[in-house]
């Protein structure tokens, strides 16, 4: 089959496949994934159901690789992938997705059952079926257009399901890495259908790095009208905010992939100190989000902070202490001129007629665990964003869309 009939022939499946995406999110739905963190069992019910609709379908492979952990359902948090074989073997094209959801929040708030798929024309509601079971379906809905016309390309496709990628993917993407690195070739590409935007133009490359730190300042209390006999860790920690102020002046480098171009040095939760006005408060807690471009290593900026830090000890008299909340150094971002990420614009002017744009985020992504293994990874989905929202809603036009796109990519790839 010529490749622009091929295309057609995908596409046309894919648009066929409505009913059969709406059957996977009801089943996928019905079984809340929730991290024992958040009062749930794991993943184990959905791995099993979703194990069972791909047995349906011919995969050459399906493995499961469990992290244990004792609160979980049968003490493991299930990692599932299946594997579609190509021509050849040399190279294999992953698309990753979650099982994991976050819990409903306040039932209130919702208008149907969040664990009953709803249906209203184009629009899919309950929990999880934008984050990130939009791209569990449509993943799916690809391989089974190429089963269906019986093609395999020049490269192995796999499907992975991860467990844990809302509470820190350490069951998930994080253990398979550490684990199972065995899996992954040096040839190896990544879709992450799991971040976009509503016209499905963007496409993620690369991340900036995460530091948050809660700071402890520690003062000495005492009553307000007499200020000369305590410290106030208050106006401590309020000179220290203004000076981390000047780190948007030292760590400056800007680089228009990203939005904002810049790092970010911003003061966020703040936690009380005195229940009442007239006692000068002895500590004072705060906290910092500082998300910085990676050409700047998080060593040198917390040594930095540190020791803006010590100066305000000195002026003041208090005691200042960090405790990290999160940190994370920047992943080496994908090449925007490497094959994946050409082929996946292509697909986009080809699919939906737009002039497709590369970026980069403030936030961290599971990329970035495959990004350390050096392999190229594209965070892409066409996404109305009401994840972790009540009525959380999948559009199934953005589903399918999705499949098209990926379907179109993997033929782009082939070429």
């Amino acid at each position: 089959m010529q490749a622009t009939d091929l295309k057609k022939e995908l596409l046309k499946k894919i648009e066929s496949y409505r009913d059969y995406a709406i059957h996977l999110q009801e089943g996928l739905t019905s079984r809340p994934a929730l991290s024992p963190l958040s009062g749930g069992e794991g993943e184990y019910e959905k791995a099993l159901w979703l194990e069972g609709e791909l047995k349906k379908l011919p995969f050459d492979s399906i493995e499961w690789i469990n992290a244990p952990q004792k609160e979980a359902k049968n003490g493991i948090r299930p990692n599932v992938i299946a594997r579609y074989k190509g021509k050849k073997s040399d190279k294999t094209l992953w698309f990753m997705s979650h099982l994991d959801v976050v819990p409903p929040g306040e039932m209130k708030m919702w208008s149907s059952d969040p664990y009953k798929l709803k249906v209203e024309g184009d629009k899919l509601i309950g929990r999880g079926v934008e984050d990130n079971q939009q791209a569990i379906v449509s993943s799916i809905l690809v391989v089974r257009a190429m089963m269906e016309l019986n093609w395999r390309p020049d490269y192995d496709v796999a499907l992975l399901f991860c467990a844990d990628e809302e509470t820190g993917s350490g069951f998930g993407a994080d253990f398979i890495v550490e684990k199972r690195p065995d899996i992954f070739g040096k040839n190896d590409m990544f879709f992450v259908p799991d971040s976009g935007v509503e016209d499905g133009s963007a496409i993620e490359v690369a991340e900036k790095s995460i530091l948050w730190l809660k700071i402890i300042t520690k003062g000495k209390q005492c009553h307000a009208s007499r200020p000369a006999l305590g410290i106030n860790a208050f106006r401590a920690a309020s000179e220290l905010v203004m000076k981390f102020g000047n780190l948007y002046e030292i760590y400056n480098h800007k680089d228009e992939l990203y939005d904002p171009p810049i790092s970010t040095f911003e003061p966020t939760k703040k936690e009380a100190n005195v229940p009442n006005v007239n006692t000068l408060p002895g500590e004072d807690v705060f906290y910092m989000d500082c998300r910085v471009m990676p050409v700047y290593k998080l060593e040198d900026v917390k040594a930095k902070m540190r020791e803006m830090a010590n100066e305000i000890e000195k002026k003041y008299g208090v005691k200042i202490s960090f405790e990290p909340q999160q940190e994370a150094q920047a992943a080496p971002p994908t090449d925007p001129k490497s094959d994946i990420v050409k082929s996946l614009q292509q697909s986009i002017k080809e699919v939906l007629k737009l002039e497709p744009k590369v970026y980069g985020i403030g936030g961290g992504t599971v990329a970035a665990f495959f990004r350390r293994l050096n392999l190229p990874v594209v965070v892409y989905s066409k996404l109305n964003e009401s994840a972790h929202q009540p009525n959380e809603y999948c559009l199934i036009s953005n589903l399918i869309s999705d499949a098209k796109v990926f379907a179109i990519t993997l033929c782009n790839l082939n070429g």
